[in-house]
């Protein structure tokens, strides 16, 4: 750092320290201390960032790693990236990170299937049959983009991944075959080995050592150790890194299990697309149950979820012409064209891990490897990405010599609760998407209580094959239920158990896909940010239906979102794109007046100090139809400074100060991940110089 960065880091500590004295200790947190030389040490042998998993999660890591100057390596223990869909949907709140991506945001929403092609949910006795209801989850005002600059997609996630491959391929990184390395080479930057199964982790006090095992021309497992200051543990929900270090699942395991059959069909996507466009169709016929998710009508690309229920049912037993078979019956007919291309077992969880960071620090978790969600709503992909985002800029801050490595403490303080309350969503979620089945007469509940029964009363008694012959005879009684003869509005108890579905329908109590007051609403309530001791702790309980997103400036949350107009370009802007996504850069918003202006200086002053940057922000009101600025005598001699004019969609709209629920005088300093780390409603009353040596201390150290 040299002697003139140690005197003024000195020099602000004491400052620091006269403030203490001054002010109570409330809001300045302790994280725990480490040494920050054995994150940076000059080891050409050590890649700096290595990431297991090349999911989207790991992906995204990846890119905003090498964004903000930070070295990193992958390595993947398939041989080569997944075709199956998996995860389709994404949220604002993703949406927005993957603006900042090199245009990722308008790419899938280029390719992506048209919004009119998947906007409903459909209830039905087959594909060509009775329609029981359909749920629309788009509202005119997700079209606006009033709280967002952004809408949500419909995108598969294997094309996902295509582009962030792109990506990552301009950005200089090489995919690797085992094949393709000679010998025990150094594992270096910008790598992506696949076909290397993490076996085991040894960390140290200094550093991570990672062995992995690959097959060598397809003969015998060859092993190869790499060493790092940080890994990152993004493999998926049956995480080896999570296994390895010791890390366990708390929450419900095995909600349910399914079976997965990805299929195409153009003649069956053509069909739907012209008479009946969805994402979802949740099909209920005497013959079978299943969940058809539409990926893409255009392109004639589905997958089919129906139960499982192992041992009576093996997945051996899901064989091509079998899984033919089951579709033509939930389709109501047969297809000429299907192509049967992949089956796949998988459980259902609700589960966080215990911890998200271990082994000094130098250990992580993040995605599935740390929260496993049922599907309804989407939060798994979702919540993995805006982990890796919350994880990106604090990582890139330790290693770069701004922050202690104890701010990496404060990604499992903001993240797990998220994590914790979005598994609770999601669960809240798939219950309302069991009422509709229970409302026809087929309670998922008793369907298990009925396997168990045969797994653990008949088990003993009966062979497999009849235990299987049970199984399914008692299934196929309750599916009698949904008989035309039974299910109709003639028959008294077919006709209760359709105004029911209908009342489940018109009051919001059915699976929803939308979530924008979770989405965009959440807020941190520790961590790296000065917390505000007037506002309540906690959340609101989840309520499993949709509510709106409300702005907040509230420390912990998102900046909100609002148009502005770029005074030196005429450019118009989100506020979002005010901040940063290539360097670790804060954002000081403030008003065009003198004791504001006093205040940012006091920032631009302190972020020298502390070794980062700051970017002040000088927003003019609408109202002002002559501007005079003075904002370059104002700030001299730093430049680091953008002036605009907040643009409101209506007369009656509030100002952007009014929708922070705070004055003009006021003053909010964003992080570089969009959340807000410290704000002020309205100018402070001490010395600016000293506030922000608290701020940034807080923040960093």
């Amino acid at each position: 750092m040299g002697f003139l960065g140690f005197f003024k880091r000195f020099n602000g500590l004491q400052k620091f320290d006269a403030m203490l004295r001054t002010k109570p200790l409330r809001n300045i947190q302790c994280r725990g201390s480490s040494n920050s030389k054995i994150f940076h040490g000059g080891d050409e042998t050590m890649v700096p960032v290595l990431i297991v998993g090349a999911g989207p999660v790991g992906l995204v890591l990846a890119i905003l790693l090498t964004k903000l100057g930070v070295k990193c390596a992958i390595v993947e223990k398939n041989k080569s990236f997944s075709k199956h869909p998996q995860a389709h949907f994404i949220n604002n709140r993703t949406m927005e990170v993957f603006r900042k991506l090199d245009g990722l945001a308008e790419k899938i929403q280029l390719y992506q299937p048209p919004v009119e092609s998947w906007r409903k949910f459909i209830y039905c006795t087959s594909l060509n049959g009775t329609i029981l209801g359909s749920v629309d989850h788009m509202q005119p005002q997700d079209f606006e983009h009033i709280i967002s600059p952004v809408s949500v997609a419909h995108f598969s996630q294997y094309k996902l991944n295509g582009l962030l491959l792109k990506q990552l391929q301009n950005l200089g990184f090489q995919v690797c075959s085992p094949d393709s390395l000679e010998g025990p080479c150094v594992v270096r930057e910008k790598k992506i080995l696949l076909g290397h199964e993490c076996v085991s982790i040894d960390a140290t006090d200094e550093s991570v050592n990672m062995t992995a095992s690959y097959l060598k021309e397809g003969k015998h497992v060859e092993r190869r150790n790499i060493s790092c200051n940080i890994l990152v543990g993004a493999d998926g929900a049956g995480s080896t890194v999570r296994r390895l270090v010791g890390i366990e699942m708390k929450g419900e395991n095995d909600l349910q299990k399914l079976v997965s059959i990805h299929f195409f069909s153009r003649e069956l996507g053509e069909y739907l697309l012209k008479d009946r466009p969805g994402m979802l169709y949740f099909i209920f016929n005497t013959e079978a149950i299943g969940v058809l998710v539409a990926h893409d009508l255009k392109q004639g690309e589905f997958i089919l979820q129906v139960p499982f229920y192992p041992p009576q049912q093996n997945i051996e037993d899901f064989f091509p012409q079998m899984c033919e078979e089951l579709i033509f019956k939930l389709v109501g007919r047969n297809l000429c064209d299907i192509d049967v291309r992949d089956v796949k077992p998988w459980i259902m969880h609700a589960e966080v891990a215990e911890k998200f960071i271990c082994r000094q620090n130098h250990v992580l978790l993040a995605g599935d490897a740390a929260h496993r969600f049922p599907p309804a709503g989407g939060f798994g992909m979702n919540t993995g990405i805006q982990d890796v985002h919350n994880l990106a800029w604090k990582l890139a801050a330790v290693l770069q010599d701004i922050a202690s490595p104890s701010i990496l403490n404060t990604y499992e303080m903001e993240r797990r609760p998220i994590a914790l309350f979005n598994t609770a969503l999601s669960v809240k979620n798939f219950k309302a998407a069991m009422e509709v089945p229970a409302a026809l007469g087929l309670d998922p509940k008793i369907a298990n209580s009925v396997h168990r029964v045969v797994n653990h009363g008949l088990g003993s008694i009966l062979s497999s094959s009849l235990q299987s012959a049970v199984l399914d005879g008692i299934f196929k009684i309750g599916r009698l239920q949904l008989s035309d003869t039974f299910l109709n509005v003639e028959n008294p108890i077919g006709s209760s158990r359709l105004a029911k579905l209908r009342h489940i329908f018109d009051e919001g109590k059915s699976l929803q896909l939308q979530f924008p007051a979770e989405d965009l609403g959440f807020r941190y309530s520790e961590g790296a940010i000065i917390r505000d001791n007037n506002l309540l702790g906690g959340r609101e309980e989840p309520t499993g239906r949709r509510r709106q997103y409300l702005p907040s400036a509230d420390p912990g949350s998102r900046l909100p979102h609002m148009n502005v107009r770029v005074l030196a370009s005429e450019e118009i802007i989100s506020t979002l794109d005010l901040v940063s996504g290539d360097k670790i850069e804060f954002l000081l918003i403030i008003a065009p007046r003198s004791e504001s202006y006093r205040l940012a200086h006091a920032a631009l002053k302190v972020a020298e100090e502390f070794k980062t940057s700051v970017k002040v922000c000088i927003l003019w009101s609408a109202n002002t139809t002559k501007i005079e600025s003075s904002s370059k005598d104002q700030l001299t001699p730093w430049e680091n400074y953008i002036e605009v004019q907040e643009i409101r969609q209506s007369i009656t709209s509030p100002s952007w100060w009014d929708v922070c629920k705070m004055t003009d005088k006021g003053a909010i300093l964003v992080r570089p991940d969009e959340h807000i780390a410290w704000r002020v409603k309205s100018g402070i009353s001490g010395d600016p110089n000293t506030e922000l040596i608290g701020v940034f201390t807080t923040l960093l150290k």
